[in-house]
């Protein structure tokens, strides 16, 4: 496991120079990984992911939305853990994703980089998260997400797919996402929810038929995502 910036900032006393130097190894290091699964990016994908580190460095020292533990491994253990999700379904241009609880902008933000084309709805009932999401977003320069300060409940219109980071029990998630699903279908699978879990889901899931789970190590090899998942739930949630 790397080393945190932060780890070499609280043992050594150094110079602005110096700390010029790490940052930008720690950037280096950061963006090569989401290269390394997401080798197409364009030279302006691979700015905006870049600037990631150094936006929520900025916001997360006024609002902690990033645990501190975590910020240093922001590309891993959040920008590359959204993109899981993109590994499982790609969404097409002119699509729509709503992105439940969406915190600091995860699963949602790192999404609407790699997928210009398809539009980006971010909820999240806490207005400080949210204000730090329009302010990445604004950052990045990014025209295709949309953040609401909300109860998903709330929230008018409908979707072709959901995303989320475990923020309920698959039970109360789609009973707040009820009826927010587009019935006709754009992809080849069929429109539901994508939902980034991890652990032993066999009782959660239990009810849930239709439900399919992805691995995340069969498609990342760090040791992070040894119990990580993609969960897919079509839009008939049991069946």
């Amino acid at each position: 496991m790397p080393v945190g910036l932060n780890y070499f900032l609280k043992k050594e006393n150094i110079n602005a120079g110096e700390y010029t130097i790490f940052v930008e190894i720690f950037n280096r290091m950061g963006i090569e990984i989401i290269i390394k699964y997401f080798p197409n990016l364009t030279e302006e994908q691979k700015e905006q992911f870049k600037l990631l580190e150094s936006l929520y460095q900025d916001w997360n020292q006024k609002i902690n939305v990033v645990s501190r533990k975590d910020i240093d491994e922001l590309y891993l253990r959040h920008v590359l853990h959204s993109l899981g999700i993109a590994k499982i379904q790609e969404f097409q241009a002119g699509s729509t994703v709503l992105d439940v609880g969406t915190g600091g902008g995860f699963p949602g933000v790192p999404l609407a980089i790699l997928f210009p084309d398809t539009h980006f709805t971010l909820v999240d009932s806490i207005g400080k998260k949210i204000k730090v999401v329009e302010e990445v977003v604004e950052g990045l320069g990014i025209t295709n997400v949309t953040a609401i300060n909300s109860r998903v409940e709330e929230i008018k219109g409908q979707f072709d797919f959901i995303v989320s980071r475990a923020v309920a029990a698959m039970p109360t998630f789609t009973f707040w996402v009820k009826g927010k699903i587009k019935k006709q279908s754009s992809h080849d699978r069929r429109n539901g929810i994508l939902y980034l879990k991890g652990g032993d889901l066999s009782d959660e899931l239990k009810d849930y038929k239709t439900a399919q789970i992805f691995d995340l190590p069969d498609y990342f090899k760090e040791d992070f995502f040894e119990t990580k998942k993609v969960v897919y739930l079509p839009l008939k949630f049991k069946g």
